[in-house]
């Protein structure tokens, strides 16, 4: 059984280091911040976890020993116990202690330590033991590297490549802000799917993803398709924030006009009450609505409903991906 221990950041000492060494303080960005409470969750967002033990235990255990982080528990994914029990997890490479602090995320903030040159190896000999057929790399935010950790990631998919042809591979990526074209080191390593999240709205960038510029992510998005059209490109949403329809059916577009293959859309849900609240509960209904929408706007693949998350069902996504890109060749 995976158990957390929650900080109340209301009576954290800063700097205070737990026995692991680490600051005991999760978020010290927030620290002084108002609590901000969010509406009950209504049914159709009420988890019932899977039974400890089995597929999942034994996850769990081959996670554990190879040393990673996983962003299934660093971000709370409310879909932890699903996928382990399918024996599916992402990693999250370069640490875990992220150099921004978003309003929306979990992920511990501070200052990362060095990188490890044994993680693409761990990882690979990871992916070996759970025998996957598709890997998703993420990585928490590293603005203090000169290429933002692009270099780190072509190690862990070449090493992968080497060590497990037959498994496709997924990158989930930070923006590289400020880091010129240095994320093209990550796509001669040539993964099959590249993934960087827009988040949210533009209008919520300045309080939701302070640290990152819109129109940044959206180049980055944009440049990949144009350097490498064979990769597929991908990106994700979270809804609740108190955006209009009409906000999300413009970044629609703009993906759109990025040739951006997958979109997904998700509930946001508040990792604890220092980090943004939820505005809304956005019905099963209206996310229908987003992926019919979405379908005929010209994505490939959408995935939209309360608990899709980026790396959900994502080895049966890729190979949807596939289909649709070879039915949308035949039909050319």
């Amino acid at each position: 059984m995976i158990t957390r221990l929650v900080i109340d950041h209301r009576n954290a000492s800063p700097g205070k280091q737990n026995v692991l060494g680490r600051a005991s303080v999760r978020h010290p960005e927030k620290i002084g911040k108002e609590d901000h409470l969010s509406p009950p969750k209504p049914a159709w967002i009420r988890i019932r976890p899977p039974a400890a033990g089995g597929k999942r235990a034994e996850t769990q255990q081959i996670i554990r020993n190879a040393g990673l982080t996983t962003v299934c528990e660093e971000a709370a994914c409310p879909n932890l116990g699903e996928c382990w029990s399918q024996r599916h997890a992402t990693v999250m490479i370069m640490g875990d202690i992220c150099t921004r602090g978003c309003a929306f995320c979990n992920v511990a903030t501070g200052s990362p330590s060095p990188l490890d040159a044994t993680e693409p190896e761990r990882i690979s000999e990871m992916v070996a033991q759970l025998q996957l057929k598709h890997i998703v790399i993420t990585s928490v935010d590293r603005d203090d590297l000169p290429d933002g950790g692009a270099s780190h990631f072509a190690k862990v998919i070449r090493i992968i490549r080497q060590q497990n042809p037959q498994t496709s591979i997924e990158v989930l990526t930070p923006d590289f802000l400020r880091k010129g074209r240095a994320y093209e080191a990550l796509l001669e390593a040539e993964p099959d799917v590249f993934n960087h999240n827009l988040e949210t709205v533009p209008r919520f960038y300045s309080t939701i993803r302070p640290g990152a510029r819109y129109y940044q992510s959206l180049r980055l998005l944009d440049d990949v398709k144009r350097l490498a059209p064979q990769i597929f490109t991908k990106s994700g949403l979270m809804v609740g924030f108190g955006e209009e329809e009409r906000e999300v059916w413009q970044v629609m577009d703009d993906l759109r006009v990025a040739e951006v293959d997958f979109l997904t859309i998700g509930q946001y849900l508040q990792p604890t009450r220092k980090h943004a609240p939820v505005h809304s509960y956005i019905t099963p209904e209206n996310f229908s609505d987003y992926a019919l929408r979405a379908k005929n706007k010209g994505f490939l693949l959408v995935s939209s409903s309360p608990l899709t998350r980026s790396s959900y069902h994502a080895d049966a996504d890729f190979r949807t991906l596939k289909e649709a890109r070879a039915l949308a060749v035949e039909k050319q």
